[in-house]
């Protein structure tokens, strides 16, 4: 008997084994080509700025990217909203915090509808995509939607909230679910 059920439990095993290899490999094919190749919190900064459009400064930078993506931009402190067509549906300017994320590509990881920001300000439509240095980074708009409210001196608090107004903060929300691509970019 004790040999029976060592060999079922070996060939339930094997077949647990097959089954996740076989997951893996499926969940690796399903990557959007972006994140495959970089990892978010190890990805290299690029040194060059994306080319830009001199003529239409608000144009999506070439080089930022493929597919479905919020691309942002830590030099001109813009986002481009990008469907899976490479289509711009929206941009818009930002007031970063003190923390910017590293250059490359990550994701969104986690989102709340409403929250007290770091700085003490009621923010909504928080967007999470990367940490640095324990400081959490994300988009997100203040309730007030008043750019006095947001507070400049934290003091020794490094805020990593990256400041749209609410109609932006609607459209990032409504954009950015968990998983989209996230492109940091100069």
């Amino acid at each position: 008997m004790a040999g029976t059920s060592s060999g079922i439990v070996a060939g339930l095993t094997a077949a647990a084994l097959g089954t996740v290899a076989l997951l893996a490999w499926q969940a690796q094919a399903t990557v959007p080509p972006g994140l495959a190749r970089v990892k978010a919190s190890t990805s290299p900064a690029p040194a060059a700025k994306a080319p830009r459009d001199s003529r239409h400064p608000t144009a999506l930078p070439r080089d930022s990217g493929k597919g479905e993506r919020v691309v942002y931009s830590v030099d001109d402190d813009r986002v481009w909203l990008v469907d899976d067509h490479g289509r711009v549906q929206r941009t818009f300017k930002v007031r970063p915090g003190q923390v910017d994320p590293r250059l490359g590509a990550y994701w969104v990881t986690s989102r709340s509808k409403q929250i007290t920001g770091t700085d003490g300000v009621l923010v909504e439509h928080v967007v999470r995509f990367a940490t640095r240095n324990g400081v959490t980074i994300g988009f997100s708009a203040a309730t007030d939607d008043d750019p006095a409210d947001t507070a400049t001196d934290t003091g020794s608090v490094r805020t990593g909230g990256i400041r749209e107004t609410r109609p932006d903060g609607d459209a990032m929300w409504r954009f950015a679910t968990i998983g989209v691509p996230v492109m940091v970019i100069r």
